[in-house]
């Protein structure tokens, strides 16, 4: 099982799963430096940019909503476990069209759509109906690291592939495989997890035929028991550069293996906490089963607002302001990269073409942990990331502690050319105190 880090002072009779929960040190001791330094540049939090908050057009959705009292009273009563059935229909539909599909050419029903609280709910729902204690999940290492806290809650083991700059490796894929075979567990492996469009942490975007080879090596190995490939797509619509590719589901056409977990969170706002889920058909009915016990339907009055969004074509007009607002951040961090980080020796970052993160890799040696060099020299010059050792999966590829991860989403341009500039004087700092 995995350790507990969970202090007990009282010896409460607390619960194998939280106890297996532990702390959160991002939360922990990343949020708390930026609130105790506020003038810190941060570029450690993974939030969207206060800025770009969709206040007008959540309150043209509100005024549409509440215009009729038959339709306000129903947005503000209980609503189904799956959801409020028009915004289910507008995300299949929105699929459809973002993966360029007409709907007799994939198996897909809305009744295989469930909403939840974030996405997060979803996986969380997801990986709690296919895992018992110490079965496996398949994750990129480095990977997300909210998804390796929900495992060791469930008691599972997380086991981390190789990956690159374009994301997860499918040769390594199918060399973890068959590790776990000659190793004697293959039967608990039950799923792989992957972001597919620019990850966090490393901002990498798995190329299509990366997407359609993921699918062709779970469904192989589905041998003895079916297998699933959870698709996370939460960073999708935040696409600054380039051609938008089809999901990992669309090369799942069946929808057999895939589940794909999205969110309105990062393309609208978290605040309105609307997730979803599109589910092979098995799957429905216990996760279903499961979210009725926890929440008797995720908040139906979010959905509603959400669902008028989609109605009125708020969402899209708002994705052109967002994009616009990040294409100009992603643009300053990569700059302020070339211009104070490639002077320095060993120092090299992914360059995406989207999302929220850049993924930092130092040279061999030097450790960006919270016990490393870099981060209290990185904190007096002015400037927080997170440490990149917090995103590998116990088990599996190795543990990199020489990157990090830096997020700009909530810094303005001028703030994160001044974190970067700061980032390359405490990098250049403590490789002169370990030399």
């Amino acid at each position: 099982m995995p350790p507990s880090s969970f202090k007990d002072p009282f010896d409460v009779a607390l619960s194998r799963r939280a106890r297996w929960a532990g702390d959160a040190p991002i939360a922990s001791v990343l949020m708390a430096r930026t609130l105790a330094q506020p003038e810190l540049v941060s570029l450690a939090a993974g939030f969207v940019d206060q800025e770009t908050l969709p206040v007008t057009p959540v309150a043209e959705a509100l005024a549409a909503l509440l215009e009729s009292h038959e339709g306000a009273r129903a947005a503000l009563q209980y609503g189904t476990t799956a959801g409020y059935l028009p915004l289910r229909e507008a995300i299949v539909e929105r699929l459809l069209a973002a993966d360029r599909v007409a709907r007799h050419e994939v198996a897909l029903s809305v009744e295989q759509v469930v909403l939840t609280a974030g996405s997060n709910q979803l996986l969380h729902l997801v990986l709690e109906s296919l895992l018992d204690p110490g079965d496996v999940v398949l994750c990129g290492a480095p990977g997300y690291f909210v998804i390796l806290g929900t495992l060791a809650n469930l008691g599972a083991r997380a086991v981390g592939v190789a990956t690159d700059d374009e994301g997860i490796v499918p040769e390594a894929l199918e060399e973890e495989f068959s590790r776990r075979r000659e190793a004697g567990d293959l039967g608990r492996v039950k799923a792989v997890y992957a972001v597919s469009d620019f990850d966090n942490p490393t901002g990498a975007t798995l190329p299509a035929e990366r997407r359609a080879a993921l699918v062709e090596i779970v469904r192989r190995w589905s041998r003895d028991r079916k297998l699933y490939l959870i698709e996370d797509a939460a960073y999708r619509e935040l696409r600054y550069y380039g051609d938008d590719l089809p999901s990992i589901r669309s090369h799942d056409p069946r929808g057999e293996h895939v589940v794909l977990a999205g969110t309105f969170s990062k393309a609208f706002s978290p605040g309105i906490r609307v997730g979803w889920g599109i589910l092979p058909e098995e799957l429905v009915a216990p996760v279903m089963s499961q979210k009725g016990n926890i929440d008797f339907g995720s908040p139906n009055f979010n959905q509603h607002i959400m669902a008028t969004v989609l109605e009125r074509s708020l969402l899209d007009v708002h994705l052109t302001a967002l994009r616009a607002a990040y294409r100009r951040k992603i643009d300053a961090v990569l700059e302020a990269a070339e211009a104070h980080l490639r002077a320095v020796a060993g120092v090299n970052w992914i360059r995406p073409t989207g999302g929220l993160y850049v993924w930092v890799r130092l040279p061999e040696g030097l450790d960006a942990g919270l016990d490393g060099p870099l981060f209290d020299r990185a904190v007096e010059e002015g400037v927080l990331y997170v440490p990149g050792h917090y995103c590998y999966p116990p088990e599996g590829e190795p543990m990199a502690r020489n990157a990090l991860r830096l997020s700009f989403g909530i810094p303005s341009c001028e703030a994160i050319r001044r974190g970067v500039a700061a980032l390359a004087r405490a990098i250049s700092a403590s490789l002169e105190g370990t030399a």
